[in-house]
This record gives structure tokens, sequence and C-alpha cells, in this order.
């Protein structure tokens, strides 16, 4: 039976983020006036009573400044009582006078504190919860938390079950759209729920490694029009869609949001029949001047439109609305650790016919893109468990990204310039001289389960050679709990059947969290074959080195702690490796061989934790 669950999280957020600045129209800053705190709290009512007229319940996550409010208090109690909504804590929301005066700082990211004013901060507010409530949370969370702050929640006060753990892909790309003001870097974690590592947040938990608690994130994102762009406009949080401009403006309709709904649903047939959707708002979003040009009738219009779309599901059975709490334990009794999260994601917004599949385990999160011929256009390798402390008194004061090995936005991707590479595992097709690479040929792929591997088989293309054109199937297998990636490219047919061509399977790659090059120095590339093996250290030298009938052909990054690897199996395979140089700091790994007609190259992509 199919099972889409949707949380829906409410914060009575005393003094909203931004909205002292907006409807204080010029006064100077005071967090305890009594208008905006009347305000912030008929928003929070408002949308508590949108959400229970639909059927819906609730997770109430109090925030710090609202826990010395005794209407929000009691406004909590009272719903919990009659609705059943859950009351949990929210470690945002935490500027409030009480908090100034107490902390001396204007920092409200709980990750981005010192440790020790993490600990403190956490006690601080989980006590004056109990002190309101007479017992725990069982939920909590942030835009982002960071292993050992969620490590330290979970040891002193293990009922915490659930907690917002990070905000998809709010990295570079948000800064950037922020005026560069937004310093929270947090690209690279999972989309959908996941069981956290204990040593880094965003790496999904492999048995023992597990945190405690499952994680969820800050809203669901449009995996494709996120990707590309700022993710804040792209979202289930009705308002981002009228931040992002993606409605009518006379007959104020959006349906882009229940698209955006929709396509979540649909990808239960990628995930054994399961799917998940948020929606996490704040009153900042509905004050009474608007935002994001709209005005709050508009405002308001979207969210109880919103609601009404998830109480319509839920009256006709496709929709299961569950707490935070109660989310954890249905995720706990319906997923294992080793399950991986897949999304066949299409374009529903610009009209286009771009197709991405997302996929995401306990080694690795990897996107292929099938504009790009089924190219892997993003790769992060959470085999390595890279432990990456966050805040101040660390190496990444702002930074809590989990770093990359590919990834196109940052790092170029198929490259188009007069000089360098980007970071792409593709192929390339060549023959009497001619060269094609995958990357120029648009595919469909279709996903299928076998056994414990997930499947994407590509549509067939075309190679158009001056003398040859020939019809290949790429096939990409991801194997649960394998930290590999198996890509098969299949001849299916050549106008010259007794023709041959070369194939060249190459993974160009860097490390990195944002646009800026890393030191490579440090990095090793090596071949194996048999009991022999080529190292060489990278020196920006632009060396090459090339193996007839290598097993294996190798880089490792000793700053991310992992080693990446190509293997091959073919006709006549050679492995090679590349240095890159300063103006296009990467490295290459790859494999060529020689196809004829219905015969098959293959490749993996491993990747290991490097000690």
């Amino acid at each position: 039976m199919s099972q889409f669950v949707v949380n829906i999280i409410h914060r009575p957020e005393m003094v909203p983020e931004y909205a002292e600045k907006v409807t204080g129209h010029g006064k100077a800053e005071d967090l305890g006036r009594k208008a905006l705190l009347t305000e912030s709290l008929d928003i929070f009512k408002t949308q508590q009573q949108l959400a229970h007229e639909n059927g819906l319940k609730t997770t109430i996550q109090m925030t710090y400044a609202s826990l010395f409010n005794d209407e929000a208090v009691e406004l909590a109690k009272e719903d919990h009582a009659r609705y059943g909504d859950e009351i949990a804590l929210s470690l945002l929301g935490l500027p409030c006078k009480e908090f100034r005066e107490k902390y001396q700082t204007k920092d409200f990211c709980i990750w981005m504190f010192s440790m020790e004013d993490k600990k403190a901060i956490v006690t601080d507010v989980f006590e004056k919860f109990h002190e309101r409530f007479g017992f725990y949370p069982e939920s909590t969370g942030s835009y982002y938390m960071d292993a050992d702050l969620i490590n330290f929640i979970k040891e002193k006060y293990p009922s915490v079950k659930c907690a917002v753990a990070t905000c998809w892909e709010e990295g570079p790309k948000a800064y950037h759209t922020c005026n560069n003001s937004w310093y929270t870097f947090m690209d690279g974690g999972p989309w959908a729920p996941w069981i956290p590592s204990k040593v880094n947040t965003h790496a999904p938990a492999a048995n023992e490694e597990d945190s405690g608690i499952v994680a969820i994130p800050h809203l669901s994102r449009d995996l494709i029009a996120c990707y590309d762009g700022n993710g804040s406009n792209f979202g289930t949080h009705p308002q981002n869609v009228l931040r992002g401009m993606i409605y009518d403006t006379e007959t104020w309709e959006y349906p882009y949001l229940y698209n955006l709904i929709d396509q979540y649903r649909y990808q239960e047939k990628f995930n054994n029949g399961y799917a998940y959707n948020m929606m996490f708002v704040g009153p900042g979003w509905m004050n009474k001047m608007g935002r994001w040009e709209s005005p709050y009738e508009l405002l308001k219009k979207s969210y109880a439109d919103g609601c009404a779309y998830y109480g319509k599901l839920k009256k006709e059975g496709k929709l299961l609305d569950l707490t935070m709490s109660e989310f954890a334990d249905f995720y706990r009794a319906k997923k294992h650790y080793t399950e991986p999260e897949c999304a066949l994601w299409r374009d529903i917004l610009y009209g286009s016919d771009k197709q991405l599949f997302w996929y995401c385990d306990s080694n690795m999160r990897a996107c292929v893109n099938m504009d790009q011929g089924g190219a892997i256009v993003d790769l992060r390798p959470y085999a390595a468990k890279l432990y990456w402390p966050v805040g101040i008194g660390t190496p990444h004061v702002t930074d809590a990204s989990y770093p990359f090995l590919i990834q196109e936005k940052y790092r170029a991707g198929y490259f188009t310039h007069y000089a360098g590479e980007g970071t792409i595992r593709s192929a390339k097709l060549c023959h009497n001289g001619e060269e094609v690479d995958l990357a120029l040929c648009r595919t469909k792929a279709h996903f299928s389960q076998e056994g414990s591997d997930r499947v994407l088989t590509l549509d067939p293309v075309e190679v158009v050679f001056s003398d040859l054109t020939v019809k290949l199937q790429t096939v990409i297998t991801f194997r649960e709990g394998d930290s590999s990636i198996r890509i098969d490219r299949n001849i299916l047919e050549m106008s010259d059947p007794e023709a041959e061509v070369d194939i060249n399977e190459y993974m160009v790659g860097c490390y990195g969290t944002t646009e800026y090059a890393e030191d490579m120095t440090s990095l090793t590339l090596s071949a194996v074959k048999g009991e022999g093996a080529v190292s060489l250290p990278y020196e920006y030298k632009c060396r090459e080195v090339s193996i007839p009938g290598a097993d294996r052909v190798s880089c490792t990054l000793p700053p991310i702690k992992t080693k990446v690897s190509l293997l091959g199996e073919g006709p006549e395979k050679t492995g090679y490796f590349k240095e890159g140089y300063a103006f296009s700091p990467m490295f290459t790994l790859g494999y060529t061989g020689k196809l004829c007609e219905k015969e098959v190259f293959t490749t993996w992509l491993k990747l290991e934790r490097a000690n």
C-alpha cells in the first residue's frame, strides 16, 4: 500500500525572523515591542487554525522566546489536548530580549556557536521547556544541526527522537541570491528523511553509526529548480512559491505548488511505496505588511490553499499526517539502514524535458542528469563519514556542507570554455579521429528495482560520425549497501556491423564545498595491475599515466579522507589517470577500450574511506 506522509510544523516565533526590521517602520530595534509580539502570536493562531480546519495535525516547535510568553504556552497545551498536536522545541527563534541579555550576541544559528555555548544554550532552552510543560520534548530542529550538537542533545535529553537537521542545497547559490549576506552553507545533504550518523549529520548512518534520531529536511524542495537555482524560491512552503513569483498575479493561483506536492507523492514509485513531504512555517512569512511583493491577503490565501490541498488528500485516504515524533517511529518501522532514498525528478516549472535521478544512501549521494546523457553531475562521498565540526572555534565557522567529488554548478560540469575541464562522470565515443561526448546526447531514464539493485535504464542514443552511426544504451546500477556505481555501455547496433569504435569512460573530479579551488598537492593518483602499482603525487604538472589491462585507477584525497576508484571490464581495456594544472585544478580517472556491435563496456565507480 502506498503511503504519502506529511509533517506540518509551526513555530510561534515571538520575534519572527526578519519581522522586526520589516514591521518596525524605521523605529529603533526593540525585540520586546508589544505590537511585534501580538502580531506574531496572531499569525501563529491563524496558521494553526488553517491546519485544523482541514483536519491536519501539526507539530508546534516552541521557540525560546515563546517559552517566556504565557499565552503561547497555553495555546500549545490547548491544541495538544484538542487536536493531538505535538509540543516540540525549536532551536530557531533564539533572539529575544532574554537571550540577548544572557548571551550578549546577535548570533541566532545554533550550529555556528562554539561547542561550549551550544551546550549552554541547549541546556538553557530544554530546561526552560521542561519548566513550562513538565516534560522534555521528543522533537527539535534548526536550519542545520551538526553532529556534535545532535550527539550532545541525544545524550543529555534521550527523549528526542526527531529533528529538522538540514536545509537542502542551502549553500553558495542561496548566499549569492541574498546579496552575499546569508552565511549558511549546508549543501550536500539528503533531500528526504534519513538517520544521520554520529560523525556527520549529512551522511546517513549504517548500523552502529546511528545518532539515535530521525532527521527531516527544512522544507521539501524542487529537486531540479532548487539544484539549478536558489532553493528558497522552490519549496512546498507556499510562501516560497510566492517569493519565486511562480503564480498568476491576476488570479492568485499557483498550480506549481500542487504539482510540486504531487511530484513528491510520485516518488513512492521509487521508494517501496513510501513518499514524504513537509511544510515548516514561521510567522514572519505572513506579517500584515506583506512579503515578497505580495499583500497579506495573498500570503494568507496561499497558506490556506496549501493546507486545503493536504486536507483534501487526507480525506481521500491519500495522505497520512503525522507529528514529528510519530513520523520518527513510522520511519524506523518502515526503513532499514541500507535502504536508499531515490528520486526520479522531472521539470515541472520551466516546461523542459529535463530529468534528474537522485540517489542517497550511507555511502554516497549522487545525481544523474539525463539532459547530459546520464552523466553523474553531483557526487558526495558519504563512505568517508567525514568528521566536519562546525561553528566558532572550529575550522568551519559557517560552512557545514558535505564536500563533493563532482559538482557541476560549482566546478563547471561538461565544459565548453576554451581551456580546462569541469567535474563530471561521462564517456566519449571516438571513430576515425572524431569524438562525441555522451554528455551532449539527451535521453530519458526508466527506473526499476531488481532485488536490492536500483537500476536506471536510459533510452538509447544515436551517435553520428561522418561515416558511421552508433546506437548505444546506458544502464546505471546502484547496489544497495555497496559503495559503487556500475555503468554498462551497450552497443545495440551500428550502420556498419563490422565497424569498431573506441570508448573512453572517464571521471573528472576535485574536492571542495564552494566554487573556489582547494589545494590539490596532498592528492595521490594511482593505477594497479596485479601485484604492481604506479603512483603519482599531484603537483599541477599535467602528467598522464596509462596502464593496459589495469585493474583499477584511483585518487586518494586526504583532506576529505576519501579514495575514489574506477574499475573497468571490457575489450582491450586500458586504465589511465591525469593530473590537472593550476588553471584547471582537477584530476581525471578513466578507461579506454574498443567496442563492436552487440558488445558491452562496463565500469564501476567506487568510493572508500581513506584513513
